[in-house]
């Protein structure tokens, strides 16, 4: 997805919760940082997951391990000029194989698309989407 916006304020969106609980997750336990163990909470959904970013490298990638069993996501950032960055993600490593896998695979691909559709109008425009929220509704 491209981002009409510098590669440092895309990356650091990723980095800092203050930003990324505005597109999506509600809560962290703070900054992700090279082997610090943070915890992400979806609130509205009564969910959390531990992540450790196990490399970071500024304003180009960002690797966490995550999940249960860890899953491992590259978050691959390059400048696009001046004012726009194309953000790239890869979430690979699934102990799940055939029919389960295809379907870890879609949900992944679906719930990393809407973070970066959140993550567009943030940045770009500073509205809240509620994308995440509004993704799997109460009473539905």
């Amino acid at each position: 997805m491209l981002i009409r916006k510098p590669v440092e304020e895309v990356f650091k969106a990723f980095i800092d919760p203050a930003i990324t609980t505005q597109f999506w997750f509600t809560k962290s336990t703070g900054k992700l940082e090279t082997g610090k163990q943070v915890t992400w909470s979806w609130e509205m959904y009564g969910v959390s997951s531990v992540v450790v970013a196990s490399a970071i490298k500024e304003n180009e990638l960002i690797t966490i391990e995550w999940g249960t069993p860890a899953t491992t996501v590259d978050f691959n950032f390059k400048a696009m000029g001046d004012d726009a960055t194309y953000v790239e993600i890869q979430h690979y490593g699934f102990n799940k194989t055939g029919d389960e896998l295809i379907a870890a695979i879609k949900d992944s691909t679906g719930g990393f698309t809407t973070v970066l559709d959140g993550l567009k109008a943030w940045l770009e425009h500073g509205i809240h989407l509620n994308l995440v929220g509004d993704k799997f509704p109460k009473g539905k």
